[in-house]
Order: structure tokens, then sequence, then C-alpha cells
């Protein structure tokens, strides 16, 4: 008993670790535009953070009419700052590390840096700190210029990295790892990077790319270009400089800074060409070869020294309602989708622990269904979604199966007094289930498959699309599944096994089924809700019937359609619903996937693993049929 209770609860750690080390918010596959962060000139006024947003990587707009979004004298000991660097951090909050100087006193005048961090990049937290005051022998120190900041998965920490130059020594790149708050460097400044020749270098940025880190720098005072070296370890020492220069141009540039095109392999680089007073942006597909592409870029502000970061339409949004937004840039602003970024399958569950609502969808935008995690999302009004992160991973978490993760359903049951919430999936094409104490999880796996077989009788279709439903008028569970057939078992007791004795077959005989079955009880009757077609599909749709019994049969309705695409809102491909009931009221809604909008339509096959989440409100008539949904940009009020 001892030892099983110890590897349950080292198993139980492992898995806390392994929850913690997922990227949260949104991931690549989410991203539709851009931030660019700046400075804009040596006079004081200039020295102050700007913004500008984009939405193609090459067309940027100034928000706030090229205004400062930061009062550089609230949150700087010299009055200005330089080099904004913005990061989205691992735990998706956003981090930005400034130059605190003002030329105005000198290039030698600075001593410090700024930390700031922000869950929403409109509100900054900051810290000022001056190195020479902070940290023991820095008295001959100049000059601490241009920091930036990179996640250090070994150490688990934000590495800070920015140059100094002490006394007539040349700069150096030095480093230091910020505490846990984002308010503090924990430990002294150690050289990070130092060119074999000795000579200074400034500006150093660097970009993880397959698990290599390359590091652009300035070569300060013997030739002002940029060059290149690249470590696996990024506090090892040991760089391997690359031979030339990567500007692609003769004159003098500084503040280089990387960034990856969303939903792209090119990567563009941008640097300062100071003493013209203009930017260069060049395309790359290996961070090697470098090509201009300055025809291609329009920007209506002059920034200096700036870093870009992709961000998601959220994001977008709340920086376009906080500054205004620049004309020419277009984004839609309608409620649907709730979820940020490309979701599907989406199963919505009321917690009567939390007293939150939660869905818990299909994450979507892997090439062929190609997804392998599960993730939830929160809320408390159905408008707002917090998204609560991995709850599970095929290939970290599940023995059994490691590949194509789709359409899970949760169960909150009250067992001996507590909530348990048992999560089934799909995986592989088959259905597993896990186990948590809390909607957000750790979900544990039971190890096996629950269904991995077909039904006797049935010779065709997929073992996936589970859905769990409990009786409130027998207390008793149900576990439903298939493609291309409809099957459901009563689930044991202790919900991770099913009653095989109970097993049935019971496709509606509308030849309609397809997949993404759900049911719900209200009043007496027994509805279920499945979807019809390819999710490829721009028809793919909803229809009904109603039963007496959790094991059918059902009955076809006569105008049994009650979601479908509607051409004239941009909205297709609407299907794979779960329902919800509001608790304790006669008050319903459907939340469901269709094609991303607007470009869904134009995809092709592509619209099939694309798929974005919507809700909207579900009514019955007096006679206990489902009125059509009408589907929405608006959302629901």
């Amino acid at each position: 008993m001892i030892k099983v209770f110890l590897v349950v609860l080292a198993f139980l750690s492992s898995v806390d670790v392994i929850a913690q080390s997922y990227k949260s918010g949104p991931a690549d596959k989410d991203f539709v535009g851009y931030l660019f962060t700046y400075f804009k000139g040596n006079a004081v006024e200039d020295e102050a953070v700007c913004y500008a947003i984009s939405t193609d990587g090459y067309t940027y707009k100034a928000l706030n009419s090229n205004q400062p979004i930061l009062n550089s004298k609230d949150i700087s000991l010299t009055g200005g700052v330089r080099d904004p660097h913005i990061l989205r951090g691992e735990d998706g909050k956003f981090y930005m590390v400034l130059t605190d100087m003002t030329s105005s006193k000198g290039w030698d005048s600075n001593r410090g840096m700024i930390l700031l961090k922000s869950d929403d990049l409109i509100e900054w937290k900051h810290s000022a700190i001056n190195i020479q005051q902070r940290f023991k022998g820095q008295e001959d120190l100049k000059r601490v210029w241009a920091p930036q900041t990179i996640y250090d998965s070994g150490a688990g920490k934000y590495l800070v990295y920015w140059s100094m130059k002490h006394a007539d020594g040349a700069d150096i790149i030095y480093y230091a790892y910020a505490n846990s708050d984002f308010t503090d460097l924990e430990s002294d400044p150690k050289v990070l990077f130092m060119p074999k020749n000795g000579k200074s270098c400034i500006d150093g940025d660097i970009i993880n790319k397959n698990g290599l880190f390359y590091l652009f720098y300035k070569t300060e005072g013997h030739g002002n270009g940029l060059k290149l070296a690249i470590t696996d370890s990024l506090t090892s020492g040991k760089w391997i400089e690359q031979p030339g220069y990567k500007q692609q141009t003769k004159d003098a540039v500084e503040g280089s800074s990387v960034f990856k095109l969303n939903h792209s392999d090119k990567y563009i680089l941008m640097y300062d060409v100071y003493g013209k007073g203009k930017y260069q942006f060049c395309e790359s597909l290996d961070l090697d070869v470098f090509k201009v592409i300055d025809d291609d870029i329009s920007m209506d502000f002059h920034p200096r020294h700036g870093t870009i970061i992709p961000i998601s339409r959220n994001e977008l949004l709340r920086l376009t309602d906080r500054w205004g937004l620049p004309e020419g840039i277009e984004i839609p602003k309608q409620k649907n989708p709730v979820l940020e970024g490309f979701y599907a399958d989406p199963d919505v569950l009321y917690s009567n622990k939390t007293n939150k609502y939660y869905i818990y969808p299909t994450s979507d935008g892997f090439d062929g269904w190609g997804g392998y995690y599960f993730k939830t999302f929160s809320s408390e009004n159905l408008k707002d979604w917090k998204d609560e992160g991995v709850i599970l991973d095929l290939k970290k978490d599940v023995s059994w199966a490691d590949r194509n993760a789709w359409a899970p359903t949760i169960a909150e049951k009250k067992i001996k007094g507590d909530y348990k919430y048992f999560y089934y999936f799909t995986a592989a094409q088959k259905i597993g289930v896990a186990v948590s104490d809390n909607p957000t999880g750790l979900f544990l796996d039971s190890g096996k498959p629950l269904i991995d077989f077909k039904p006797e009788g049935v010779k065709g279709g997929q073992e996936i699309d589970p859905a769990v439903f409990n009786d409130p008028k027998s207390g008793k569970s149900y576990l439903y599944w298939g493609n291309g057939y409809l099957a459901v078992a009563e689930l044991n007791k202790d919900m991770i096994s099913i009653n095989q004795k109970t097993l049935k077959v019971i496709t509606p005989n509308d030849g309609t089924f397809r997949e993404g079955i759900y049911v719900i009880y209200r009043e007496g009757t027994y509805y279920f809700m499945w979807s019809e077609d390819d999710t490829r599909s721009e028809n793919y749709r909803v229809r009904y019937g109603t039963a007496n019994s959790p094991f059918g049969p059902i009955q076809i309705k006569e105008n049994n359609l009650i979601l479908a695409k509607d051409p004239q809102k941009g909205i297709y491909g609407t299907g794979h619903n779960s329902i919800l009931q509001i608790p304790g009221k006669d008050e319903w809604y459907i939340v469901y996937h269709r094609f991303n909008f607007p470009d869904g339509i134009n995809m092709g096959d592509a619209a099939g693993f694309n798929r974005e989440v919507s809700i909207d409100r579900l009514y019955f008539d007096e006679n206990g049929n489902i009125i059509p949904v009408i589907p929405t940009q608006e959302g629901i009020n």
C-alpha cells in the first residue's frame, strides 16, 4: 500500500511539473497580427515606448497617434527610456525591458535598465535597476545598453542580457536571471558573449530556432554592422561565431531584431539604419542568408531600435480598444468566436464546485487534425474566457496513444461528498478517460483505452467523438460515441468502464448521422443532437431527434435541422455542438465550431482543421421542439 501510494504521489508530482511547463495563452497557430514596440529619437520627448500594429507583418500603423503609451518619467530613473524589447512569456504574461537613459545626458551617462511585466499589454508594472548600486564591483561602470529577455527552459527562468562597458574596456554582453516577480535581477551579472577578437559588441538579440540560439549583435566601433553567433546552451559561453556581416547595406546599423512570420517558415530581420533615419527589413528561411524586402514594408512612423511579437485577435482588439484603430487596419469585432485561436468540437460544462463555466475543445489548427494536446477555458459570464492551459498531453501523459487528440467530453460527479471530473477523449481513433479532482486538472489517464472496438454488427466508421450524459431522471451516466454509427453504453459506477451488457447501437434512421452526438434532458424528453456531412464541408450542420429513454429509439422530427451555414454572414461549417443549461433555469446555449472567419471558406479542406468556437442562444417552442438556431457573429449578450 505504501509503495503504491508513493508511486502515485511521484506520478502526480511529475504530472504537475509537466503541466506547469506548458506555455499558457495563445499558441503560434492562433496569432493573427503583430505588435511593434519602439522609441522615436534622441529628443527627450521621443525617448519613450510607442506601439504600432500590423495584421500581415509588412504594413505597420502607429497606435495612439504615434505618441508614447507609457510616461518615461514615471518608470525611469533618468527621465528617458530607449531600446524597448518585448517578450511573450511562457506563463501567458508579457515582459518588457528598457534602457534607462536619455541621450541628452551623454552616451556614458546611464547605469541601469527597467523591467516591466503585464497581463494585457495595457497596464505595466515596472522596476528600475541601477546596476552600479545594485551589485558590487561596478564602480567603473560607464554604461548599460539595450537589455533583452529570453526564457531559459533549462533553468526555468527569464534570462536578461545586455551590454555593459567598464572604464576603457570593450562593451561586453552580460546576463543575469530575473526573480520570479520580474522586479529584480537575482544574481551578479556574468559574461554571456564576447567576440574572440575582444572588441566591443552591443545590441544583442537572441532567437531560438530548432533548439539552437542565434545571437545577432552589433560590432560597436569596428564596422558597426551585424554579426551572428550560435550556441545550443545559452550560458555555456560556447558560441560559434559566423563569418561575414548580416546586414544588407553598407551603412552603419544597430538595434537588430528577428521575428518569425505567423503561419510561415520565414523570418524577418530588421535593424535601425540610424545614420539615414530609416529601418531596413530582410527576409530569411535559415537565419543565414537574407534578402532585402524594403519595397514590401510600409510604416506611418519612424521607429528607432524596436522589437516585434506576434499577437492574437483578442490582444489586437484590446490594443485598438485602448488606443484606437489606425486607418487602414481592419479587425472584425464580432464576439463570436469566443475562444482565442483555432479550436473545435467544444464540450461545455458548468462546474458546481467552482461556479464557473468551462469549454473543453479539440486543439485545432494542426494539419490533418494532427493535434496532440487538450486545453480548457474558463469563464464566469460566458463572454470572457480564460485559457487555463494544457490539461492532457498525449505525448507525455498517455501511454497508449500520442496523436489525433480530438473531441473530448467531461462529466462532473459527486462521489462520497467530493466532486470528481471524468474526461473522455479521442486519441488515435480510440476513446480514453482521465480523472481529476478539479475541472482544470491535473487529469490522470486511466492507462488504457475505454473504447477500442466496434460494436457487434458495425463494420465501418470510427470509434471517436464521445459524449457523456448524466441522466437527472435515473442518476445513471451514459457514454455515447461513434462516427458513421451511434453507440451507447451505461457507465459503471467507477465512471472509467462501461457495462458491456448495456451496449447498444442506436444510429438515427434518417441517414443523416455522421458524428458529434450530444444528449440533453428537458421536461421528460431526451434530446439527441448530431452532425451531418463532413467537417471540411461548408454544409456541415446539426440535426436532432427525441426519445423517451437514453437508449432511444430516436424519433426524427419533421423539421429537425437546427444549425446550418449562413453565407450572408460569412458563417460556414457549423457543427459538432454541445449544449449548456444555465443552472436552475430553462435557459439554453449551443456551443459549436465553424469555419474560421473570414478565411475559412477559401481554404478548401484545410477549413476542416482551422475551426473556431462560437456560442449562440438555443430556444424551444411551446411544444418542446428546438427552434432552428440563428448563428451570429455578435455572440451572446
